[in-house]
């Protein structure tokens, strides 16, 4: 890794895919988490915030078809064996927060940037 790769990257956090193996920084990757309360389904944690043992997936769908392959989320979350939540938001693309859309203001370049 080169100086400039190390400055570009900052301190962010690095993850492991399940399904290709690499290694990427937190934000490229999606962070899966079991629901709780005796079920056997694998969820998105679009926050990344839910409690519980987490586990990363690149966002596309070659990954997801290596994770599903090498039965990756069975090892990540034992018992878990529904992955639907997981291949909808993969291949529907990121959901869209309405409510944090319209909350969001929009700025305005100060006077004189306009160039």
């Amino acid at each position: 890794m080169t100086v400039a790769e190390v400055l570009s990257t900052g301190s962010q956090p690095e993850r492991t895919c399940i399904g290709c193996r690499k290694k990427g920084q937190r934000s490229q990757l999606l962070r899966l988490v079991a629901e709780g309360s005796g079920s056997s389904a694998v969820l998105v944690d679009e926050r990344r915030r839910m409690a519980g043992r987490g586990a990363w997936l690149h966002p596309n769908e070659t990954c997801l078809a290596l994770a599903i392959k090498r039965r990756a989320f069975g090892r990540a979350f034992p018992g878990a064996t529904g992955t639907a939540a997981v291949e909808h938001r993969i291949t529907s693309g990121p959901a869209v927060d309405v409510a944090a859309a319209a909350a969001t203001p929009i700025v305005q370049p100060e006077s004189g940037s306009e160039i």
